[in-house]
C-alpha cells in the first residue's frame, strides 16, 4: 500500500490553504508556486475537494479558495478520500477475492491487510488540518504571502494623433479641387 502523489498533493495543498486563508482566499497559482505542484493538477484536485464541500471558491479578482469548514473539522482522511485516493492495503480491494474472480477466496494475509486498512483510516481520521498547521508553525514554516510572479505587461506605446490634410470624403475632395 502506498499513498500516491494525488493524496500527498491534496493534503499538502489543503494545509497550505489552512495556513493562509486568514489572509483571504488562496489562489491555486500561489499554492503551485510555494508547493511546486502543477497548476493544472491543483485545478483537478480542487474541483474534487469543492464537490466534497471541503473548500469554497471565490471568483474574480482577489478570488481563490478557502476552507468550507474549520480546520479542526477536516481530517486528513477526508481530504484523501475526497480526491478518490484508495486507502486499501489488501490486494483484492476489500472484495475478499484475493486470488481473482475464479480463485479460492481470501488469501492467508487478508485479515492482516484489512486490519491495517482500519488502523490507517483511524489514524488519518484522527489528524486534522489544524493539527498539521500547528505542527508546521512549530517547525518554523512561515506564512508570509508570496506574491504570484506575473510577467510584466508591456505598456501600450503612446501614439500622437497625426493630422492629415487630405480630404476625408469624396465630397470634400471635389470641393478642394474646384
Amino acid at each position: 500500500m502506498r499513498l500516491t502523489t494525488k493524496g500527498r498533493f491534496a493534503v499538502t495543498a489543503m494545509i497550505d490553504v489552512a495556513m493562509r486563508q486568514h489572509l483571504g482566499p488562496v489562489t491555486l497559482a500561489s499554492i503551485s508556486q510555494r508547493q511546486h505542484i502543477s497548476l493544472s493538477y491543483l485545478e483537478q484536485l480542487f474541483g474534487k475537494l469543492r464537490r466534497h464541500e471541503l473548500v469554497e471558491s471565490v471568483r474574480g479578482p482577489g478570488g481563490g479558495y478557502s476552507l468550507a469548514r474549520k480546520p479542526e473539522e477536516i481530517s486528513i482522511a477526508d481530504v484523501i478520500i475526497a480526491v478518490d485516493e484508495p486507502l486499501d492495503a489488501t490486494q483484492c480491494g476489500g472484495k475478499e477475492n484475493c486470488h481473482g474472480e475464479d480463485g479460492e477466496g481470501r488469501c492467508m494475509t487478508h485479515d492482516l491487510w484489512a486490519a491495517l486498512n482500519t488502523r490507517m483510516v483511524e489514524f488519518l481520521d484522527s489528524v486534522n488540518l489544524k493539527t498539521m498547521v500547528d505542527q508546521n508553525l512549530a517547525q518554523g514554516v512561515s506564512i508570509e504571502e508570496v506574491a504570484v510572479v506575473r510577467k510584466p505587461v508591456a505598456p501600450m506605446p503612446v501614439t500622437k494623433p497625426v493630422k492629415v490634410k487630405a480630404p476625408n470624403s469624396v465630397f470634400n475632395l471635389a470641393q478642394n479641387m474646384g
